[in-house]
């Protein structure tokens, strides 16, 4: 099997996580569908649109496969993250528009679900969790940036265009107060984009199983629209010029999450 995750460790506080930015649907491709085979649902280029993190000498966690292969970001019990809403499952059968994830008979049986949880979902999780004790260790906090991104209009999910920066601390329970107003006011200040705090989106699995600010764990989860730094089409390219503009206030935001002090 191929290794699940790409880890890069810094010695700042701070950790990106990136779980839904893996491409590959490793042995179960050929069970899929070819609406499945492009991918539409991937956090598509956000490495590379976060290729300054080096510089800030962040841990950076990378799932290798698809979340349609897994979810990394979903409770292994199953357990919807937004009851009563629209959401797609641990191993989803759908993608975002509604279109079959698999041929007819293929989809994962119970049994090949627990497997996928312990050969992908707990080896991420188990770095995840390493990785936040390390950095705990050597400096008496941890901060957990977990970067999403997703199409700009997605009916399934939530009316009209979603704001371009939508950040999400499950409410105020998964990061100092403090830190998420310094947050939200980073993000104001940044007039070519919109956004929001706990809008749509709160923060899913990671950012409410992590963040624990009163054990100095401070996590955060911002899903970015992607008409701000692609073409949400398929083939899905990477538009650099484009991403430059909406790269800048992302450093800041990450910036102003360093800055914080218990």
């Amino acid at each position: 099997m191929a290794t699940c995750f790409e880890l890069r460790r810094g010695n700042s506080p701070l950790l990106v996580s990136f779980p839904h930015s893996g491409e590959s649907l490793g042995p179960f491709g050929p069970r899929m569908t070819a609406a499945a085979h492009q991918l539409a649902d991937t956090d598509w280029h956000l490495p590379r649109l976060y290729s300054f993190l080096e510089e800030l000498d962040a841990t950076i966690l990378v799932a290798n496969h698809s979340r349609y292969v897994i979810d990394l970001n979903r409770d292994p019990s199953g357990v919807s993250l937004y009851p009563g809403q629209n959401v797609t499952e641990l191993c989803p059968t759908t993608t975002f528009k509604d279109e079959n994830i698999y041929l007819h008979g293929e989809a994962p049986s119970e049994d090949e679900i627990k497997q996928r949880l312990d050969n992908y979902w707990h080896p991420y999780h188990s770095a995840l969790q390493s990785e936040l004790t390390r950095l705990k260790t050597a400096h008496g906090h941890a901060l957990l940036w977990d970067a999403h991104s997703i199409a700009s209009e997605v009916p399934r999910f939530f009316e009209g265009r979603l704001p371009d920066f939508n950040l999400g601390n499950n409410s105020g329970m998964s990061c100092d107060n403090r830190l998420a107003d310094a947050l939200q006011h980073t993000a104001s200040e940044c007039e070519d984009f919109s956004s929001v705090l706990n809008g749509r989106f709160k923060g899913g699995f990671i950012t409410r199983r992590y963040g624990n600010p009163t054990e100095s764990i401070h996590a955060v989860q911002l899903e970015l629209s992607q008409i701000t730094y692609m073409n949400e089409l398929f083939p899905f390219e990477y538009l650099p010029e484009v991403a430059a503009k909406v790269a800048r206030p992302i450093r800041s935001l990450l910036e102003a999450m360093l800055a914080y002090r218990p």
